[in-house]
């Protein structure tokens, strides 16, 4: 009887533990590792879904050829001033008498070797004038300079080389940005002298210069043979060397680099240009 017993615990324990044992199999499937073919047609049909690309901004900016390759242009700039002062007053300086004038001559040409970008060369001639017969200079009533006879002409020569950008405004082809790259060297005498007869006194200066920068501007065609252009200088290197002689006796010398980064208002220039 007892070996009746224990056999009927034993299948109740077995009965028990099957639904225990199914379940355990069923996990175990779960958490196991999934064969090696599986996971290689996992990966491929990773490899092979399309990745996802992010949307390219375009400000819709076409280039379009403003100047072909081949042309040639040329062009010239030209200032002319003259002024004359009889008892003329200006703030602190009265009872000038005298009279100015200057001039300059900037012709250049530059050769397109690509659509919008060519280089070239300008030469330029520049000639200045001042004669004061008298001129007061009143700080207050106890202090006060005079200017006799004074006379000063200088002169200068210059080359150029250049290279240009063209720019076209949208799809405009009248109206463009041009921006010219510029290295010049220059060499100029000045020659200022003051008062007569014993208090006479003089000096010549020589200066050489090198100067390199960026003059952007705006250019309007007139027609497909020529424009109007505008530049003003902007950014620049220069370096400069002066020798000044005094009376024959007094040696000077002078140097300075300079270095130039805003808009220099005295350099805007405005010239006509043809495209040959």
């Amino acid at each position: 009887m007892k070996i009746l017993h224990y056999i009927y615990r034993v299948a109740l324990w077995s009965l028990a533990l099957l639904p225990l044992s199914a379940r355990a199999q069923e996990a175990a499937q779960l958490i196991s590792p999934l064969p090696v073919d599986s996971v290689a047609l996992a990966a491929d049909t990773l490899a092979a879904a399309p990745a996802k690309e992010l949307p390219k901004f375009n400000r819709g900016i076409k280039p379009r050829v403003f100047v072909p390759k081949g042309q040639i242009v040329a062009g010239f700039n030209a200032n002319f001033s003259q002024s004359n002062q009889n008892n003329y007053q200006f703030f602190i300086i009265e009872s000038v008498n005298g009279n100015t004038g200057s001039m300059k001559i900037s012709p250049w040409c530059i050769y397109m070797f690509r659509d919008n970008l060519g280089a070239g060369g300008r030469v330029a001639y520049t000639r200045s004038r001042t004669k004061m017969d008298k001129a007061n200079v009143i700080f207050d009533t106890e202090t006060k300079y005079s200017v006799d006879d004074l006379y000063s002409i200088s002169q200068s020569l210059s080359t150029m080389a250049v290279m240009r950008a063209y720019i076209n405004l949208g799809n405009s082809t009248r109206f463009g940005i041009v921006a010219d790259v510029q290295l010049e060297y220059s060499h100029s005498t000045a020659k200022m002298t003051n008062g007569q007869g014993m208090d006479f006194t003089g000096s010549y200066a020589t200066t050489n210069a090198f100067n390199l920068g960026v003059a952007p501007g705006l250019v309007m065609f007139l027609n497909n043979y020529s424009a109007i252009e505008v530049n003003v200088g902007m950014l620049g290197l220069g370096f400069k060397k002066t020798n000044q002689l005094t009376n024959q006796v007094r040696v000077q010398d002078m140097r300075s680099t300079v270095a130039n980064f805003s808009i220099n208002l005295f350099s805007i220039s405005i010239g006509m240009s043809f495209y040959l």
